[in-house]
């Protein structure tokens, strides 16, 4: 959920129209975002701050010891069905609703240690048994936990010193972050690490790239020589991501309790995003996770210490709203001061942008004088009507730091007044909101905000908390500055995630799980036709010493304590490649979304104008690059080609003056909704181990297709890949194999002969055919596989290794 909630985006809306004409021309004609917040803060009143409570409350983060029993007991119920993964998911519920000082919590650790054990999760297992014994596990029932605990350290060489070890690998794994990089070698001229509030930051610029400005693209990147296709060049983290709660994706008999789903709030480190099935929970709240007690710890010391009692309004308020207040949170009054003073050459953090680089590149030039306005034209979300002077940080390149972040252009007129409304008004009362929650943040408590920001008039709003002056609304106005500039600069950050339980066929689709911001990755401007392919991973935080006491208790990371900064790099990061040969003095690319392969060329235009702000005049759209739903249907008589009206109503009629047959719009569009529900089903069947009965729906679903769809349809590859499951699952492989070719060719058509798509696509048949039995068309289909998928994700992902595992054990056949 980006924006608020349905009820509070209403409630503001009234309140809009309640301002009168005059004091909506008046905040209209406001260009300053320190005044805008101003404006919000003053349309508050208490009232206002009780309705986003009220709300909230179908949002509850708080502790529910019934809800753990019940998460428990539904636990219990999937490990006697033998279901061990689905059992983990609920013991953790149970563990993250229990609170601190309950016998459940203890329980739920003691019964999650047993599932992970079953499911050979040796080091989480016994690290579950430590948890459920220092939090007043039942004497009478410890003997279970020890007797567990041999059987765990047997499956470890040498015992105890074997698993240390293997927690010793473990944390240089969570460490090593850039790891996954090819020959490219990064600019030692470039910041490649800051240390930022206890994070360390990176970002690693090849040396072929220049950072460029120009007036119509803002800042960009452009290659000052040639880059290969597959080569790295740029790694970034993100300065800050916020999970996106509910979004699913894994096997229904996994994810299922009472009719909910798990969603990646379940599944993820609330810090680094990483994937994780032992989760430790915060001790003051039931949300938010982590996959370590060094990723919990350095969650409380940036950010989580203060969302912790607003939590559920926070969730209310949005995905956006939380991503901007933690932002600002994370960067603490001193470096949004050191942002917010004038820009001098003199400055080692930025560098003014001042190379040429080429006649190809001319309209990139060195600022060395102000400038005139001029209108602009680019597909930058960077870009800016107006040329900035000598002194204008967006002239200059601010490395990996919160500089970079804090100098993304807001696009303060680029929203309609109504939305600005919204956000200074939902910024302002999370702020309140927060001010009535405790003192102020410790990184916001150092004096000195009045030092840049002017005491602007307050509202009649609720009583101050204890420690907030009046000028510490220096927040609210940051955390809306980075709100605004998100709608432009938020990264969707998406992950593969498996889908079904398909031993013989891998079964995956792309979830975002999260928003995040990239000092870096955000200079890059959009193309329809990108020449670049993003990679995200993650790593956790790692606690250097055993989190213990004096007497050999937990030290508390909660809400009763307040640890030591931890300066471990943890987070989630991107490893942006060359999908395709770049040449000196070309502009590196990436796709804010629309992408010519899956979109017409007039919604581009219209999504990118609504949200970025610019007309997309990107070499695709240039050409007119992206065909419409249309191209891909025939006609039910002839199978000749068709034309339908351009409105997307009226008739579609064969081209063929020697046919002339024509189908109401309307009834295509039941067509295919028939065929879908059909496809809908046939994967239920599948799921529910019924292959037969899903062959049988699916041929019937291929054949009122063919009617009216080609081959080359998106639909027609999807039943194609599903009817090779089905086979697949069945054993049948000569004719799963024959099904995934189909899907091979549409999928082929859609995306391209370089695109990732065709490489997943290419890598599950290589695995139909090894499973078949099948060893001269998998070595055939395994080079295919291999090059695209290191062009797109590099020579180390998994699927590469499995290819080559695959590879080296056909040739052994062989």
């Amino acid at each position: 959920m980006d924006l608020p909630c349905v009820e509070w985006q209403k409630h503001v809306e009234q309140k809009w129209s309640r301002l009168t004409p005059d004091e909506k021309k008046c905040f209209s004609s406001l260009l300053d975002i320190d005044e805008v917040f101003d404006f919000g803060l003053s349309q508050i009143i208490q009232e206002d701050v009780d309705f986003l409570s009220g709300i909230s409350k179908d949002y509850p983060v708080q502790k529910d010891l019934e809800r753990a029993a019940r998460c428990r007991k539904e636990g219990n119920s999937r490990f006697k069905a033998r279901d061990y993964t689905a059992a983990v998911l609920h013991y953790s519920q149970g563990v993250c609703h229990a609170s601190l000082s309950s016998e459940q919590l203890s329980l739920c650790y003691a019964n999650r240690s047993a599932a992970l054990f079953h499911l050979h999760r040796y080091r989480e297992c016994l690290e579950d048994i430590d948890r459920a014994l220092n939090h007043g596990y039942p004497s009478h029932l410890k003997h279970k936990l020890q007797d567990r605990r041999a059987q765990c350290l047997n499956h470890f060489p040498n015992g105890t010193e074997g698993l240390n070890t293997a927690k010793q690998e473990a944390g240089h794994q969570a460490e090593v972050v850039c790891s996954r990089t090819n020959s490219t070698k990064p600019n030692p001229k470039s910041p490649n690490s800051q240390q930022q509030n206890g994070s360390a930051l990176g970002s690693c610029l090849s040396a072929g790239l220049s950072v460029c400005f120009s007036p119509e693209k803002g800042r960009h990147l452009v290659a000052t020589t040639g880059i290969a296709a597959g080569e790295v060049i740029l790694e970034d983290r993100a300065y800050s991501c916020v999970l996106i709660p509910g979004m699913g994706g894994g096997r229904r008999e996994e994810t299922e309790e009472a009719g909910r789903v798990f969603g990646t709030e379940v599944r993820h480190c609330h810090q680094c995003l990483g994937e994780t099935v032992s989760p430790v929970p915060c001790e003051g709240c039931s949300y938010a996770r982590y996959c370590s007690e060094g990723c919990r710890r350095g969650a409380w010391e940036w950010h989580h210490r203060w969302e912790c009692p607003i939590g559920a309004e926070l969730s209310t308020a949005g995905v956006m709203s939380q991503l901007a207040l933690r932002v600002a949170l994370k960067a603490g009054v001193k470096e949004v001061l050191k942002a917010r003073e004038p820009i001098r050459d003199a400055d080692n953090d930025s560098k003014l942008i001042r190379e040429k680089i080429s006649s190809k590149n001319s309209s990139s030039k060195p600022i060395t004088e102000k400038m005139r306005p001029k209108k602009k034209n680019s597909g930058s979300s960077d870009a800016t009507s107006t040329e900035p002077e000598v002194n204008d940080p967006s002239a200059y390149y601010h490395g990996d730091s919160y500089l970079s972040v804090y100098h993304l252009l807001p696009h303060l007129n680029g929203h309609a007044p109504s939305q600005r409304f919204l956000c200074s008004v939902t910024i302002a009362t999370l702020y309140l909101r927060l001010r009535q929650a405790g003192p102020p943040p410790v990184s916001w408590e150092r004096g000195g905000a009045s030092e840049s920001r002017k005491c602007s008039k307050q509202s009649q709003a609720p009583e101050e908390g204890e420690g907030w002056a009046p000028e510490l609304s220096l927040l609210g106005s940051v955390a809306l500055r980075h709100m605004l500039q998100l709608r432009c600069n938020a990264q969707a950050v998406s992950l593969l995630r498996d889908t079904g339980d398909f031993t013989a066929v891998q079964s995956t689709q792309e979830v975002r799980i999260a928003t995040a911001i990239f000092p870096t990755l955000s200079i890059l401007n959009h193309s329809c036709c990108p020449n670049t392919s993003l990679n995200f991973r993650t790593s956790h935080l790692v606690s250097p010493q055993p989190d213990q006491g004096s007497a050999g208790e937990p030290v508390s990371t909660g809400p009763e304590a307040c640890s030591a900064p931890v300066s471990v790099s943890a987070g989630v990061a991107v490893s942006i490649r060359a999908s395709r040969d770049i040449c000196p003095g070309q502009e590196i690319l990436h796709c804010y979304g629309p992408h010519s392969s899956r979109m017409v060329l007039c919604e581009r235009r219209r999504l990118l104008q609504e949200q970025y702000h610019f007309l997309c005049i990107c070499q695709a759209c240039s050409l007119g690059q992206g065909e419409g739903p249309d191209t891909h249907l025939h006609c039910g008589k002839c199978k000749g080609p068709v034309k339908c009206s351009v409105d997307g109503a009226g008739w579609c009629v064969c081209v063929r003056s020697s046919c002339g047959h024509r189908v109401s719009r309307s009834e295509l569009d039941l067509r295919l909704q028939e065929v879908k529900v059909h496809l809908e089903q046939a994967v239920d069947l599948l799921e529910t181990d019924r292959p037969d009965q899903s062959v049988r729906l699916l041929q019937r679903a291929v054949s009122q297709a063919g009617v009216f769809l080609k081959d080359t349809h998106f639909l027609q590859g999807q039943l194609a890949d599903a009817m090779a499951r089905a086979y697949s699952t069945m054993g049948e492989w000569r004719g799963a194999a024959s099904q995934l070719e189909r899907s091979v060719l549409t999928i082929r058509s859609q995306y391209g002969e370089d695109s990732i798509e065709l490489g997943r696509q290419l890598f599950k048949l290589a695995q139909l055919h090894f499973n078949g039995g099948f060893p001269a068309p998998a070595l055939s289909v395994i080079s295919r596989a291999r090059r695209l998928l290191s062009l797109h994700c590099g020579p180390h992902c998994p699927e590469i290794q499995e290819l080559q595992a695959m590879e080296d054990c056909l040739q052994g056949v062989l």
